[in-house]
């Protein structure tokens, strides 16, 4: 089956990327709730997580390590980018409210990269599940950075990663 393509809408400070998967929604609520899950396939090809640390709920937190394994991606070959989510709203398996951030091995939340808040909205559609994810950005300039750093064909490729994933889930 072909993969769904990504649609990215910027407005202002305001990016709206959706996807759909061909996966029951409990599944796909499932992948992004679990540590263990997103180990297998969070981050853009070349990358893998070495550190997944989560208390899923209300006020907790995800705190991860990405690290570049692809020796063909050059400069960022063994580069390590942490970062960390704070839980606001978990209803699910509808939609997580939370803040992402650039952060440190040790979890400090980083002044200088802007943060997000993200809804992440998980719709069922005929067996098949449509993430929505709307990020708010403090300026249309702080979006235009992360965007400018390559974040649209990050997420496109971690969101390609969980297709796959979600399809091995379901063999």
């Amino acid at each position: 089956m072909m993969a769904s393509q990504m649609i990215t809408k910027v407005d202002g400070n305001v990016i709206t990327l959706e996807r759909v998967f061909d996966a029951p929604r409990e599944l796909v609520f499932k992948v992004f709730s679990d540590a263990e899950h997103l180990k297998k396939w969070w981050g853009p090809r070349g990358w893998e997580v070495t550190v997944s640390n989560m208390d899923f709920r209300p006020g907790g937190f995800w705190h991860y390590c990405m690290k570049c394994v692809d020796k063909n991606q050059g400069d960022f070959f063994g580069y390590e980018s942490w970062g960390k989510s704070v839980y606001q709203e978990i209803d699910q398996p509808n939609q997580i409210v939370y803040t992402d951030y650039f952060s440190d091995a040790e979890g400090t939340e980083s002044d200088e990269m802007p943060a997000t808040e993200v809804t992440m909205s998980f719709i069922e559609e005929d067996g098949k599940t449509k993430i929505v994810n709307r990020g708010v950005y403090v300026s249309e300039e702080a979006l235009k950075s992360v965007i400018e750093m390559g974040m649209e064909q990050g997420i496109a490729e971690t969101w390609d990663r969980l297709g796959e994933y979600l399809q091995a889930q379901q063999q």
